[in-house]
């Protein structure tokens, strides 16, 4: 019998998938140092 042809998965690199999955730890960061800095802003205006 013949040999089946070997399968690749060659799918490009997407590098928005690794984007989205570091999403749940990185907006939380961002946001606690957004509402940091509009304290301070507030803060120092006062």
């Amino acid at each position: 019998m013949s040999k089946p042809a070997p399968q690749h998965d060659d799918h490009p690199h997407d590098p928005v998938e690794e984007i989205v999955s570091a999403i749940p730890f990185v907006l939380p960061l961002v946001g606690g140092v957004l509402i940091f800095l509009l304290a301070f802003i507030a803060v120092s205006m006062a």
